[in-house]
């Protein structure tokens, strides 16, 4: 019996070993072989691969797993494609992408609690929502916003699904109608913040909608815990935190490291 165990324990930590050491190499080569082709093409059918569990059911369920898996598809695809935009050079960016999917895929995306829901979400937003800015400058409006409705409607199912909501699609479909309308509001004004030579940068627009999210979720977290005991006092940290931090963006923060037009 001790032996089994043993055993047992073994390839446990075998299996656990060989997932992190694959999922390293997913990051790696999907970010490294889109700078070393210059093409997003290979890294792209690399990420949309890995999901094969998506697929690897009836084609009834496609929708429905993918659905669930929105999050994490807006993740990988939004790293690849912010490695193409970066350049066919290795940069700080490039590396600081290795390492953000490797630790997505390891330590971020596993986690299933409601706290880490909102973590999950978050990130997909602010990611996603850089990624679409910066491809704004090369793409019509509409693909902006209508990569906001689908980043919107994402976090918002991720988090409401967590959270056990009676109804999450109608709501995600609101809070993708509500990020769809502030890109299309923002799409002539789109400022990108560079971090020196890195390569790094973040939408203003992200950090937006990041914080309007990160809002809705707390608010949402205490009308679910509290119900119509609800008072403005539960809720008004957050609220507020989200309305000083925008004002002083829109404010302080409104000259572009690069304006998109």
């Amino acid at each position: 019996m001790a032996d089994y165990i043993f055993i047992r324990k073994s390839r446990n930590a075998i299996s656990s070993l060989l997932h992190i050491v694959l999922n390293i190499l997913l990051a790696v080569v999907s970010i490294g072989i889109t700078v070393v082709t210059g093409s997003c093409i290979i890294g792209l059918i690399l990420i949309v691969v890995s999901k094969w569990r998506v697929f690897a059911v009836n084609h009834r369920y496609w929708l429905l797993n993918i659905r669930s898996s929105l999050v994490d598809f807006i993740v990988g695809i939004s790293c690849v494609l912010l490695a193409y935009a970066a350049g066919s050079t290795f940069m700080i960016v490039h590396f600081v992408l290795m390492v953000g999917y490797s630790l997505w895929l390891i330590v971020i995306k596993p986690r299933s609690s409601h706290t880490f829901a909102i973590v999950q979400a978050l990130i997909a937003v602010l990611i996603g929502s850089t990624t679409a800015t910066v491809f704004a400058a090369i793409t019509d409006s509409i693909v902006l916003v209508a990569a906001e409705f689908i980043i919107g409607y994402a976090a918002s199912h991720h988090v409401l699904v967590q959270s056990n909501e009676s109804d999450p699609s109608l709501i995600s479909l609101v809070c993708g109608l509500f990020s769809a309308e502030i890109a299309w509001l923002a799409h002539s004004w789109l400022i990108i913040y560079n971090f020196g030579t890195t390569g790094i940068c973040v939408s203003q627009l992200a950090i937006i909608l990041t914080l309007l999210l990160f809002t809705y979720f707390k608010v949402q977290s205490e009308m679910a815990k509290r119900g119509s005991k609800l008072k403005f006092k539960h809720v008004a940290l957050p609220i507020i935190f989200g309305i000083v931090v925008i004002a002083i963006l829109l404010t302080q923060f409104s000259e572009p490291s690069f304006y998109i037009h």
